[in-house]
């Protein structure tokens, strides 16, 4: 009896290997940024643990594409529901904020402390700025390397 039933097992995943899989997935949701989110969903029957997520970009031909974080996190596993378009909004006003804050502090520290980068003629080894306040040799004060 053992034997029939496993015949019959492995004959019901081999008919089940030759039946079509699917390829598209299922819309899931879009950014801001025109980006489409797609995910096909774990079968276990088939013996597919984890769903399977991309994106589409709006420009297919750029290299560098931008995410936003929380779509990031769901492609990545790191969340099991996609974000909500609430979400994202709150999340991007957020950072709105906070660039505009940075620029506040960057624009009222830059007008009471200019930046104090002593200008060098820059060659293929010392191409980083040196400040008067740091020493280029450890233990030696600046006034003394030059």
């Amino acid at each position: 009896m053992g034997e029939r039933r496993l015949i019959l097992e492995i004959f019901k995943n081999f008919w089940q290997s030759l039946k079509p899989r699917q390829i598209t997935g299922n819309k899931i949701g879009k950014d801001h940024l025109g980006n489409v989110y797609y995910e096909i969903p774990a079968d276990i029957s088939r013996g597919k643990r984890r769903p399977s997520r991309w994106f589409t970009p709006e420009d297919r031909s750029a290299f560098d594409q931008e995410i936003p974080a929380e779509w990031e996190s769901w492609l990545r596993f790191r969340r099991i529901q996609p974000p909500s378009e609430e979400e994202i909004m709150k999340n991007l006003k957020l950072m709105d904020i906070k660039k505009q804050k940075a620029l506040e502090i960057e624009t009222k520290y830059s007008a009471d402390h200019p930046k104090q980068i002593v200008e060098q003629p820059k060659t293929a080894f010392e191409s980083f700025p040196k400040y008067d306040d740091y020493e280029v040799t450890p233990g030696v004060p600046r006034n003394k390397n030059k």
